[in-house]
């Protein structure tokens, strides 16, 4: 069939398009072409990623991230491949991924359906649950004493998703206060600015470990919607996400992954040296095995 010379034309231009969208997603050409690899990290999302003191950012995540950094390195043979290191937060994360100011992020992001259909994410490395974090003297134990009170969570994350809908189905008219970043939201609640922080659990217990006075706060509450953390990557990109994948799965494989989990979360860990003492969840169990990307709805 003969193209006109206007489909021919509105033809070269969506290959164009077509050709550009492919190579924006092409993070190791990206990288290779480069000489560098821009990696996120969080500044409070204890024990994930987060800022322990000057310098660099530590945390069960930044050991993955630096996992695949070290992969990077080798696939795209440059052992002195710069890496640069970029403070993300819970609203800007995806949009950063998707204009390539950043090329990979792991923190505490969850893996759902609706952020599927910005970005990609890797295999499953964490489950958690919406609870609640609360001065003991609150006297909070679950969501029905916040009724017709000021509840905090941070923007741009699906705990504020979670509990304006658990808020509109329970008819509780709480009020729900969000902070830039966690220790923000914390901070509403420590400056009485609201009576609890609603956050994913493993959240809530690393930042009240690092709290002034740990003992006067308490996590309480039932586990909304259980939900997977995992490294995002942009989009139709899948030489990289098979080689983030490589990483993740070859840790859990090995048993490097066990090792890593028992660092952060079964081990004292920076700044107060202070141990979660939390056993691997069974969904984490299984997936070690599984090695699943599946989403949270």
């Amino acid at each position: 069939m003969k193209l006109s010379a206007v489909t021919s034309a509105a033809f070269v231009v969506a290959t164009g398009l077509l050709a550009c969208t492919v190579a924006q997603a092409d993070t190791l050409k990206k990288v290779a072409e480069s000489g560098k690899i821009t990696v996120a990290y969080r500044e409070s999302s204890v024990p994930f990623s987060y800022l322990a003191g000057p310098g660099a950012p530590v945390g069960f995540a930044v050991d993955i991230t630096n996992a695949v950094v070290d992969a990077v390195k080798k696939r795209v043979n440059n052992p002195a491949l710069k890496v640069d290191l970029q403070a993300v937060t819970s609203q800007n994360r995806i949009p950063l991924l998707q204009n390539g100011t950043i090329d990979l992020e792991c923190g505490s992001t969850t893996n759902n359906s609706t952020r599927g259909k910005d970005v990609q994410f890797a295999i499953n490395y964490f489950y958690t649950g919406t609870r609640l974090l609360t001065k003991k003297s609150s006297g909070v134990k679950n969501y029905a004493d916040l009724a017709k009170k000021k509840v905090a969570s941070t923007s741009g994350t699906t705990n504020a998703q979670v509990i304006r809908k658990y808020n509109r189905d329970n008819n509780l008219d709480m009020d729900i206060v969000l902070g830039k970043d966690h220790d923000d939201a914390v901070l509403l609640v420590d400056s009485g600015r609201a009576e609890a922080f609603a956050m994913d659990d493993i959240l809530l217990f690393g930042l009240m470990g690092n709290m002034r006075n740990p003992a006067d706060w308490t996590v309480v509450g039932d586990s909304l919607q259980v939900e997977p953390y995992a490294c995002m990557l942009r989009k139709d990109d899948p030489q990289f996400q098979a080689l983030v994948n490589g990483v993740i799965g070859g840790m859990m494989k090995s048993g490097d992954f066990d090792k890593l989990y028992t660092k952060w979360f079964n081990s004292p860990v920076p700044p107060r040296n202070q141990n979660l003492s939390l056993p691997m969840s069974k969904e984490l169990r299984d997936n070690l095995a599984a090695q699943s990307d599946k989403p949270a709805i």
